[in-house]
C-alpha cells in the first residue's frame, strides 16, 4: 500500500487552506463570490486522507452527498494532500471525476474547479504569475452549486474578465510584494517590470 508523504495533520492541513484561502482569493479578491460564503460560514473544508485515486473518487462521491443533502453547505473544498501531487495527475484525474458528476446524475447541478500547488494554465510554462491564480498549498478539487454560481454571476459585472484581471494584478505586483503573497514562487518568477 502507498505510504502518506509528509504532510501536517489534518487539523494544520485544513488551517493552511484556510489561511490561504482568506489571504489569497479573499484577500486579494481572486475570486469576488467566495468572502460572502466565508463570512457566513457556508464553506466546508474537508481533508481527505486518501492515498490513492480510488480512494479519493469514494471521497468526492461522499462530498457530492453530502453537498447535496445539507443545505447549509453552499460549497466544498475536498484537500488531498496525499494524493495526486503531480499535476500532470491530477489533470488526468480531473476527467474521472467529471464522469462521477455524470454518473451520479449531478452534472449541470455541480462542478468541479481545480487548484493545485503546480497548477498551470494551458500554454504557460509553469513560471507564469497567472498560474498563481490557481495554486494552492495542496492539491484540491472545489464542488460548486451550479445555481448559486449563475446567481452570483448574474448580480457580478463582467465576470468573465476576472481570469484576466486577476493575471495582470499578479503581474502589477513587484518582485517583494509578490514573494511576500507566494514565498515559494519567486525562486521561478520574475516580476515583469524586473522590479
Amino acid at each position: 500500500m502507498p505510504q502518506k508523504n509528509l504532510h501536517p495533520a489534518p487539523d494544520r492541513v485544513k488551517e493552511q487552506v484556510r489561511h490561504w484561502l482568506e489571504s489569497i482569493v479573499v484577500g486579494l479578491n481572486l475570486c469576488p463570490f467566495a468572502k460572502r460564503e466565508l463570512v457566513k460560514d457556508r464553506i466546508r473544508f474537508f481533508v481527505s486522507e486518501a492515498i490513492s485515486e480510488e480512494m479519493l473518487i469514494d471521497d468526492l462521491e461522499t462530498e457530492l452527498v453530502r453537498l447535496k443533502q445539507d443545505p447549509a453547505i453552499e460549497t466544498s473544498l475536498i484537500v488531498h494532500p496525499w494524493v495526486l501531487e503531480d499535476f500532470f495527475e491530477y489533470q488526468q484525474f480531473l476527467i474521472w471525476a467529471d464522469s462521477v458528476l455524470k454518473r451520479l446524475g449531478l452534472r449541470g447541478t455541480y462542478q468541479i474547479a481545480s487548484f493545485h500547488p503546480d497548477y498551470r494554465f494551458l500554454n504557460s510554462a509553469g513560471h507564469s504569475r497567472g498560474d498563481y491564480t490557481n495554486r494552492s498549498p495542496y492539491p484540491m478539487l472545489h464542488l460548486l452549486c451550479e445555481d448559486s454560481l449563475a446567481a452570483a454571476i448574474a448580480n457580478y459585472p463582467d465576470t468573465d474578465k476576472i481570469p484576466e484581471r486577476n493575471i495582470a494584478y499578479l503581474e502589477s505586483l513587484s518582485t517583494e510584494q509578490f514573494s511576500s503573497l507566494f514565498p515559494t514562487a519567486c525562486r521561478h518568477i520574475e516580476s515583469p517590470s524586473g522590479t
